[in-house]
Order: structure tokens, then C-alpha cells, then sequence
């Protein structure tokens, strides 16, 4: 397996895996990613502070005092040539989302002209897409997750948006995505989750993370105002969502 290793400043190192975004390539940086976390574990990599997972790359930060780019790049190669680890268990997060509503989903229909669906069959296709979570990043808590049914590939909007709605679940091209916070956008709005995926009050404030497999489960909106009344309060058990 072939790497390509990328200077970040004087802290920091990408080693990248391939020039294209596809489910090989994302699942060998995450299995770096998981490689370097055992053997930081076992004192194997002195020196790493932390390891940063990209779509097709993982970028390796590292304490200057303690390491140097020269000692930790053949120690990373030695990983690699041992063999990364495969069958990696993720989480299985199911998030509610309605799409009922058109005030959280004003680009549904237009969305059903284009794919040449009727809105039922796409919101069908959203809800069966088998997602995976490549990427956190633009802003804290935005996850850009791959596996949306081909069949609703879309460029994104000519025009974007000044404010999109904070949990506004959109797609564009092969991707979906959650907005955690109301933000300019250009994705196509599809549907609206409850749910943050950004909140200081949380332990963990960013909810998502890469490597997470993700579906959506539908919702009417009186279940929609009911968890928000929830998250609002801080009371909802975000465990219900997931699987280990």
C-alpha cells in the first residue's frame, strides 16, 4: 500500500491514501487512525498528540520536543507494512428526521423534479441510503456523510442560501449532511432533525464522529417538537440513538 506523506507547518503531517473520495480509500485512513491510537497506547509512538481523519487522508499532529517528523514517518511506515486493522466495529447512529413539514424541507420538491421522483420516493431513497460519516469540518459538528443513493445526486444549488436553519438535513452531490448551527448553505434542504449535533452543554458537544454509520428514521412533527422540547432542556438520552 502506497502513502504519500505531506508537510502541516512544523507540528504536523498529513499521510494521504489517494487523490479521490470512495468507501477503500476512507476505510484505510481509518484504519491508520485506529492503528496509531493502539500503538500510542502502548508507547510505540512517543511524541503523537493527536491524529486527524480526513476523507482520503489522516493528518498526524506531534509534539516538536518529542518527536520529529523524520522519527515518527518510518514508524508510521512500519504500521502500514505490518497491516492495518480491518472489520473495525463503528457505532450505528439513527437520527429522527421530518420531512414532512415544508418549512424544514423547501427543497424537497424541487429535489423530487429533478431526480424525476415523486417526493415519497425520495424521501424513500434518503431513508435507505446506507451513510457513513467521512469528515467533521466548515464548522464544528457539520459531518459530511457519504452513501446517498445514487440516484439523488445532485450538484448544489446555483444559489446558495444566506441562512440555513440549525438541524436542516440537506444533500448534494453523493453526500447528506446535518447543519449544526444556522448558517449560510448551499446544499438542498430535504428535511429537519430535532437533534444538535453541536452542544456545549454535552460532554462530548460534537455528536457525530468519522467512521460512525448513520441512517434516518422518519418522524411527524409532533414527535419533531416533542425531542426538540427535550434537547432544548438538556433532558433527551442521546444513548436511545445509537448502537455499538
Amino acid at each position: 500500500m502506497s502513502v504519500r506523506y505531506l508537510s502541516c507547518g512544523d507540528t504536523a503531517f498529513t499521510v494521504e491514501f489517494g487523490n479521490e473520495i470512495s468507501p477503500e480509500i476512507n476505510a484505510r485512513v481509518m484504519a491508520l487512525h485506529v492503528a496509531i491510537d493502539r500503538a500510542k497506547a502502548v508507547g510505540e509512538l512517543p511524541g503523537v498528540v493527536e491524529t486527524v481523519p480526513t476523507m482520503r487522508s489522516l493528518m498526524v499532529a506531534y509534539d516538536p520536543l518529542a518527536a520529529s517528523r523524520a522519527e515518527l514517518q518510518p514508524r508510521i511506515d512500519a504500521l502500514i507494512a505490518r497491516g492495518l486493522p480491518t472489520g473495525l466495529a463503528s457505532r450505528r447512529v439513527t437520527l429522527p428526521c421530518c420531512y414532512d413539514d415544508p418549512e424544514f424541507a423547501s427543497d424537497l420538491a424541487e429535489v423530487a423534479k429533478r431526480t424525476k421522483k415523486t417526493v415519497e420516493q425520495v424521501i424513500a431513497a434518503h431513508l435507505a441510503s446506507p451513510f457513513k460519516v467521512y469528515v467533521l469540518g466548515f464548522m464544528p459538528g457539520l459531518a459530511y456523510i457519504a452513501g446517498l443513493d445514487q440516484t439523488l445526486y445532485l450538484p448544489r444549488r446555483s444559489q446558495p442560501r444566506v441562512r440555513v436553519p440549525r438541524s436542516s438535513v440537506a444533500i448534494a452531490m453523493d453526500m447528506t449532511t446535518i447543519y449544526p448551527f444556522e448558517s449560510p448553505g448551499g446544499w438542498h434542504l430535504i428535511g429537519r432533525t430535532p437533534l444538535w449535533m453541536f452542544d456545549k452543554r454535552r460532554e462530548q458537544p460534537v455528536f457525530l464522529a468519522p467512521g460512525d454509520s448513520l441512517s434516518f428514521q422518519r418522524i411527524d412533527r409532533k414527535t419533531f417538537d416533542r425531542i426538540a422540547r427535550e434537547v432544548d432542556a438538556g433532558t433527551f438520552d442521546w444513548s436511545t440513538l445509537v448502537k455499538a
